[in-house]
């Protein structure tokens, strides 16, 4: 029976950051095909360059949303049940993998032929459950590194390598700290072609065209 419930909150998490946010709000707004424009990319940043500020701002909302309420149902499971169905012991292991697999989805979405985002955002919702500070100081670097560079995607790298350490200096459990390093990781690979035009100097600042 457990698991099961493992699974069924494994599979809920991947469905729910599968949800395409970008796709759906760009194709309804403009009747476009979002992975057909700028980077290919479902996410705020391609949103903001291909349909606007507003429907960027609500495609970002929704997918922060999307990690944070994948964590929030494991919450309140352990909440209801007080370990009664799980070992109070698997609870951050539970969280990390549904995390793990709602930034998954997210980029990996089932409804769009296993394209998506580049789950920054979703990534953020879920380090905004796991541990609030974490979640704020890894913002604070993508912000800083934004205002400084005005670039989304190095800021992004950034808060990829700064999740890290963040989660050793609050002294954030194992299974934690395994997911900031899977998600920074992926979260990098998944911004390899930005690296490389980071690296040529032709990755494009805030609101310009690729």
């Amino acid at each position: 029976m457990a698991w099961i419930i493992c699974g069924c909150f494994g599979l809920t998490a991947y469905l729910l950051g599968s949800l395409p946010t970008g796709y759906l709000i760009a194709k309804s707004l403009k009747g476009i095909d979002i992975r057909q424009c700028g980077s290919g990319s479902t996410g705020a940043t391609n949103v903001l360059r291909s349909v606007g500020k507003e429907a960027a701002i609500a495609v970002l909302a929704i997918d922060i949303l999307k990690g944070a309420i994948a964590l929030l149902f494991v919450r309140v499971f352990y909440e209801m049940t007080n370990g009664d169905l799980l070992p109070l012991s698997w609870q951050p292991w539970l969280v990390t993998l549904v995390g793990i697999l709602v930034i998954l989805g997210h980029s990996k979405s089932i409804w769009l032929q296993f394209k998506g985002g580049k789950s920054v955002a979703t990534s953020l919702g879920v380090l905004f459950v796991m541990n609030p500070l974490v979640a704020l100081g890894t913002l604070t670097v993508f912000g800083l590194v934004l205002a400084l560079r005005h670039i989304v995607s190095l800021g992004s790298i950034s808060g990829a390598f700064a999740v890290n350490i963040l989660m050793v200096f609050f002294h954030q459990p194992l299974p934690y700290c395994l997911f900031a390093a899977i998600a920074g990781f992926y979260v990098i690979i998944r911004h390899r072609s930005n690296i490389e035009r980071l690296l040529i100097g032709t990755e494009p600042a805030i609101g310009k065209q690729i």
